[in-house]
């Protein structure tokens, strides 16, 4: 199994340590998010501070850009780190589409779909030096002229990766991506019920084994050297629990496990902004079931226990800084196993 470090809130000016740091460390791949910086930018400086690990978007969100826009920069980002780019998408939700980015929004799985084979029609374009052809329901791309081609890429078109949680999406991805990012909001019983079919039915479409795709798994962990940390962890952990359960996107994997109720009171807490009410509302049973908890030595033996045998990858945030030895062991458990 691959691990992989995710930056989720960080710093662009220290982003270059950060991914060095990471990468001495022996992880296989440095991910950032976009949230409150962007993360083509941090990636750039990342790919001129390190030389062999893996760097990739958790998530960058698709429907703020066009494919032709976000294929130039996944090309220019394979340039820049000698082919170790890997491009995770995200579709975000509605409410954040239109009124954050200004930016249309319907059948946001066949959009998805649409958008990543819009991307591969652009750098075959570029592969080849034939005009781009694609004519979808979405977007068109149908000019290309020598002065905005930049020519085949050496190391060849970056990997896609698409992440979801509702079953058309992660079909979607199934089909025409790469590889799989597990939303952190997903129990192992989700998984195991809804997310792997759903991407096994997306393989059959375009007739490819499950095999063949790499699955990123949920990521939620709490834990600490002391007793103090575990429980700043957990404390943290709840919130962001609390914050994801509140969303009705995310209400159909609270529905597997018969927790319909909490998201109604999650949601309805979240519309009067009453932000540390939700976190108390979520229990240990409900903790437990989307995150590991206990001391780092206990993280690589649940994870493997949950996840090991559907997943390829697994993601930890950041935990080095504290105790490098500690978490590095841990690192070579995951590994191992």
């Amino acid at each position: 199994m691959k691990v992989d470090s995710v930056e989720i809130t960080f710093d662009p000016r220290e982003i270059g340590r950060t991914a060095a740091e990471a990468e001495a460390v022996g992880y296989d791949g440095f991910w950032v998010a976009e949230a409150q910086h962007d993360p083509f930018v941090a990636l750039s400086v990342a790919a001129g501070t390190t030389s062999t690990i893996g760097l990739g978007t958790s998530i960058a969100v698709a429907f703020a850009r066009n494919p032709m826009s976000t294929a130039v920069l996944a090309n220019d980002l394979q340039l820049l780190s000698g082919g170790r780019f890997h491009l995770g998408l995200g579709s975000q939700v509605e409410p954040h589409i239109t009124k954050r980015f200004s930016m249309p929004w319907s059948k946001p799985a066949a959009r998805m779909r649409e958008y990543v084979l819009a991307m591969r029609a652009i750098w075959q374009s570029w592969e080849t030096g034939e005009r781009p052809k694609f004519r979808g329901e979405f977007f068109t791309h149908t000019v290309m002229t020598p002065f905005f081609d930049p020519g085949p890429n050496p190391y060849g078109p970056p990997k896609v990766y698409l992440a979801g949680v509702g079953e058309l999406m992660t079909e979607v991805a199934g089909e025409v991506a790469d590889g799989f990012l597990c939303h952190s909001f997903t129990t192992e019983r989700y998984l195991r019920e809804v997310t792997i079919p759903a991407l096994e039915r997306g393989r059959a479409k375009a007739g490819k084994p499950l095999a063949g795709l790499e699955i990123s798994g949920p990521s939620f962990v709490a834990t600490g050297g002391t007793a103090e940390e575990l429980a700043a962890s957990i404390a943290d952990t709840k919130k962001q629990i609390a914050f994801y359960g509140s969303t009705p996107s995310y209400r159909k994997v609270l529905d597997l496990h018969g927790w319909g109720d909490l998201h109604e009171e999650l949601h309805a807490m979240s519309r009067r902004q009453r932000w540390d009410d939700m976190t108390a509302a979520v229990d240990d049973e409900v903790l437990r079931a989307f995150a590991v908890v206990g001391e780092p030595e206990q993280v690589a033996a649940e994870l493997l226990a949950r996840y090991g045998d559907v997943t390829t990858r697994a993601s930890c945030y950041a935990p080095y800084r504290s105790d490098p030895e500690r978490w590095g062991r841990v690192f070579t458990a995951l590994k191992d196993g």
